[in-house]
């Protein structure tokens, strides 16, 4: 017969058990070289978040930080091998918001994992407003002139993009609907083209990574009117957001961000303690030197408040993918 002794006693033993398990996660990780897969090439701006995040982890780890660079399917290779691999946080996933926020929303039953139930968020690294750049001689200087001139002119204005289902064209498809404006997207293979169209004229305006836009502006070719963020970017300080174009664009908010994850089921104490490990290396003023030419603002979160803000991140990019009937073969 169980007894209120023996059912205190089960309960202390569970309890002991729990916390042992919590011990041995944090004291045996890690124990052997950890695998980041990146879904872009080298050289680009997710993998040298990847690569400068490599000596961080290692003199924190003790162990090797291997990167491992898997390109093809707009990204998703890379994520679907930490999808799929044990959930010990050895295969770890550096990545922007599209391979684990957007493409479900555009690849559906194609994709051959599923973001929300088989990656777990680990750390945001930071966000990566776009850049709205128009051509040097334009009329348009900032935000409210460039509301100004799409009114004036519906259905008549462009913008360009680096593709279709990017951030960057549903940070402009975001514009139209918040604005009540007709902008056309132009998607482009490529950033670079997109924004070298503004130059020549081709296109109106591009939504474009700074990385992708810097060498332009500097060369007084195109010139940057608004950024994406809510708030200024510290590479642009001179140049205001587009929430301050219209009224109904004063909640307009709309984001890159590069990311680290792995793969679900991962212990809640490795995920801290990563977590913990980049947020350290993030608060360095070299690393954050090292982001910025890449547009890259640093926005440290514990795990849980980094959980809450890509359950909010695909809420939103869902929903501007359905309002603005984005397709693949579009």
């Amino acid at each position: 017969m169980l007894t209120r002794r023996h059912l205190l006693a089960s309960s202390g033993a569970a309890l002991l058990a729990a916390g042992a398990g919590k011990a041995a996660a944090q004291s045996t990780y890690a124990n052997q070289s950890i695998r980041m897969m990146v879904g872009y090439a080298a050289g680009g701006g997710v993998d040298l978040v990847a690569r400068l995040l490599q000596e961080p982890m290692k003199a924190a780890l003790g162990q090797t930080v291997l990167i491992e660079n898997r390109t093809g399917a707009s990204a998703m290779l890379a994520s679907n091998v930490v999808a799929k691999a044990p959930p010990d946080g050895y295969t770890l996933l550096m990545c922007a918001s599209g391979e684990v926020a957007i493409n479900h929303f555009l690849f559906k039953d194609k994709m051959a994992y599923d973001p929300a139930k088989e990656l777990v968020p680990i750390a945001l690294i930071g966000i990566v407003p776009c850049v709205v750049v128009v051509k040097a001689d334009s009329p348009i200087k900032n935000p409210q002139d460039l509301v100004a001139q799409a009114k004036a002119n519906p259905g008549k204005l462009s913008f360009s993009s680096s593709g279709v289902g990017n951030p960057q064209q549903l940070a402009g498809e975001l514009m139209n609907t918040m604005a009540g404006i007709q902008v056309l997207h132009v998607p482009y293979r490529g950033s670079a083209p997109a924004v070298t169209d503004v130059a020549t004229g081709t296109v109106t305006m591009s939504f474009s990574s700074l990385a992708a836009a810097l060498p332009l502006i500097d060369a007084g070719k195109i010139r940057a009117v608004a950024v994406t963020s809510k708030e200024r970017m510290p590479q642009l300080p001179d140049v205001a957001p587009l929430s301050d174009g219209a009224p109904g664009l004063k909640d307009y908010e709309l984001l890159n961000w590069f990311a680290l994850f792995g793969t679900a089921g991962t212990p809640p104490e490795i995920v801290d303690r990563l977590n913990g490990i980049v947020n350290k290396a993030l608060a360095d003023k070299a690393m954050a030197d090292k982001l910025a030419p890449q547009g890259i603002v640093p926005r440290p979160m514990n795990a849980a408040q980094f959980k809450d803000f890509v359950d909010a991140e695909r809420t939103k990019f869902g929903k501007i993918v359905v309002a603005a009937n984005i397709k693949l073969s579009n």
